[in-house]
């Protein structure tokens, strides 16, 4: 049978006895990620050996998100999982199938922790969701308590704006589509194909956020991992363990804009990493047809993926704002 064939799905449950939020968290929603899925193994196993019991409310974890993609140790299984993540009536993918599981699981809850990690070299960070607001694309009104969270996940560095530039960038890809070389494979072309984990637990009331552990092979990573589960559920107060403090020097950043590979031929001017400095004039990269990417404005990069495909995302700009004083 093929590896395909092999792959079912697993969340385990530890409930206290006294009322309380329902937390859930995630590792290897990526296949090559495995940072939250190591940690969530270690706390999973000093709740069953009694060293670190749940007092109240509940936690599920899901050490493996995306089994398949676990199982070829590769990013995806056949699509992002973690991209258009919604039930579906009418599954054509792997990554279809976890969404008809991994939905209503999230629903159940009420508090996301979805753990990551990335590419290139760079620091830990966290995406939290935006500002509250009523408006169409991400309403919101949570806001406060994911930034109450999320300052004490262990990290420094907080990124908001994913959603609305992610929008922002899908405009622009509908626009140029047809200068793509394989524009009819272009499937991520609805506002909505930015949606993942955190944006469909925001979608059915509750909160979240994405930790980003460091890259992928970082040995630190894991560790940065359990911390952050470790703060979650004491913050939480779902375990009898005293509150974390808020995390000093808190920096945040806000996504503007998402830049997209034409061709899987373009490349980098050099090897960048997660929150370099680009300034105006400076070339970050060039098409295949030898057309200079170069930075109109100072800005922060994130996510830069030297092997992306075409028609997808590249990399990021963002700048600083005061979201945290």
């Amino acid at each position: 049978m093929t590896k395909k064939a092999h792959q079912h799905f697993k969340s385990i449950t530890f409930t206290g006895t006294k009322p309380g939020l329902r937390l859930i968290v995630l590792g290897a929603v990526h296949g090559n990620e495995t940072c939250g899925t190591q940690a969530i193994f270690r706390v999973i196993n000093e709740m069953e050996t009694g060293l670190m019991p749940v007092v109240a409310g509940s936690v599920t974890f899901v050490p493996i998100t995306n089994p398949l993609a676990y199982a070829l140790k590769q990013r995806m299984g056949e699509r992002n999982l973690n991209r258009n993540l919604n039930p579906n009536s009418q599954p054509g993918n792997y990554e279809d199938y976890v969404a008809n599981w991994l939905c209503p699981l999230l629903a159940q809850h009420d508090v996301l922790l979805d753990l990551h990690s990335f590419h290139t070299p760079g620091k830990p960070f966290a995406l939290i969701g935006p500002l509250n607001n009523t408006g169409t694309l991400e309403p919101f009104q949570h806001a406060a308590e994911e930034e109450s969270l999320v300052a004490r996940l262990g990290v420094h560095l907080i990124v908001d704006g994913w959603l609305d530039t992610y929008s922002r960038g899908v405009t622009l890809r509908l626009a140029n589509k047809h200068g793509y070389p394989n524009h009819a494979q272009l499937h991520n072309l609805d506002t909505k194909y930015g949606v993942g984990t955190t944006e469909y637990m925001r979608s059915q009331g509750g909160w979240a956020m994405t930790l980003e552990c460091g890259q992928h092979d970082d040995p630190e990573a894991p560790q940065v991992a359990y911390q952050a589960i470790h703060n979650t559920l004491a913050h939480l107060a779902l375990i009898d363990y005293p509150a974390p403090k808020v995390v000093d020097g808190l920096k945040s950043l806000r996504i503007l804009e998402v830049i997209d590979k034409t061709s899987s031929e373009d490349n980098f001017s050099k090897a960048w990493k997660n929150f370099d400095v680009t300034y105006a004039g400076d070339l970050i990269g060039t098409r295949k047809d030898g057309t200079p990417v170069i930075a109109e404005h100072e800005a922060i990069l994130l996510f830069p993926n030297p092997k992306a495909e075409a028609g997808n995302e590249w990399f990021y700009l963002a700048k600083l704002v005061e979201r945290f004083r």
